[in-house]
């Protein structure tokens, strides 16, 4: 029997396995599709389905470096106790090593993870472990020197927040200090060119409309405008911003006075931008009593 993409998206809506494990089971069982969703759960592959709904909010951030190529790479889980798991933290830093070979989120979904794909690893993983679990995303950078830096660690090249600077030069251990600032300082942008236009016109427009309340003239309005944006340019730039190691340099000054150029930067936390639901401990009883 033929197996059309139809049946196969049918088959992944109904138990939530991947598209490789709905094709294998409609065509382990000639099509059938009560049969195949048995297949699945024989095989632990139906087991996701009843957790996908549940926020994946925990987890890790994996990096790995060969070159000048760095990667990281974001995998969701429900809860801490799951991201101390050896078994997942295993996941993760296998996942960031086939990182190296895919250029986006999808490229690596489909990416070799130990003879199968990074999405069905993750998926028989949900299976084995027994929590919600999420490949969420990957940051890909390149450059003469790449660094890594890890806060937080879990294990090597695992933790919370995973940064990369990618720089041209000579690092004599500028970058992983580079790296640690990025990880404190969350910079919005490399530089000023890099800063996101439309972020750039709505901070000028907060910072018109406050310095208008104070009613002082509008060539007195225009100088307090140009302080201001000079301000939240350095606060919100990478080269920018006062360096953490040595505040009194700026980030560019510091690379500049190591001999080294910052090309670029990643960073990824952990959950950043998911919103967990929250739920008090007395109204979870309360549902649990209800038979919810």
């Amino acid at each position: 029997m033929t197996i059309t993409a139809s049946m196969v998206k049918e088959l992944r809506e109904t138990t939530g396995a991947g598209m490789m494990d709905a094709k294998k089971a409609l065509t382990e069982t000639d099509g059938n599709m009560e049969a195949a969703i048995d297949w699945l759960r024989t095989k632990g592959l139906a087991k996701a389905a009843k957790k996908s709904g549940r926020t994946a909010a925990e987890g890790l951030v994996g990096v790995a470096v060969s070159g000048g190529t760095g990667v990281a790479v974001e995998v969701n889980s429900e809860t801490d106790f799951v991201a101390k798991n050896g078994e997942f933290q295993s996941l993760v830093r296998n996942v960031a090593t086939a990182a190296l070979g895919a250029q986006d989120i999808e490229s690596l979904r489909q990416a070799d993870v130990n003879g199968q794909t990074a999405e069905t690893a993750v998926t028989e993983a949900i299976a084995r472990i027994g929590e919600n679990m999420t490949l969420r995303r990957m940051a890909r950078i390149e450059g003469e020197t790449v660094v890594s830096y890890i806060h937080n660690a879990a294990a090597e090249g695992l933790g919370k927040i995973g940064v990369l600077v990618a720089l041209s030069g000579t690092d004599n251990g500028i970058g992983r200090q580079i790296a640690m600032h990025v990880a404190a300082a969350n910079p919005a942008a490399l530089d000023e060119a890099a800063l996101d236009p439309a972020l750039v016109a709505k901070e000028r427009q907060v910072q018109f409309d406050i310095a208008k309340e104070s009613g002082k003239p509008d060539a007195v309005i225009e100088k307090m405008l140009e302080g201001r944006m000079k301000k939240f340019m350095a606060e919100s730039t990478l080269m920018g911003q006062a360096f953490v190691v040595n505040p009194d340099l700026t980030v560019a000054q510091a690379a500049k006075d190591a001999g080294v150029t910052v090309t670029g930067f990643v960073r990824l936390a952990v959950g950043e931008g998911i919103e967990k639901a929250q739920e008090d401990f007395a109204a979870e009883v309360a549902k649990m009593n209800a038979g919810a």
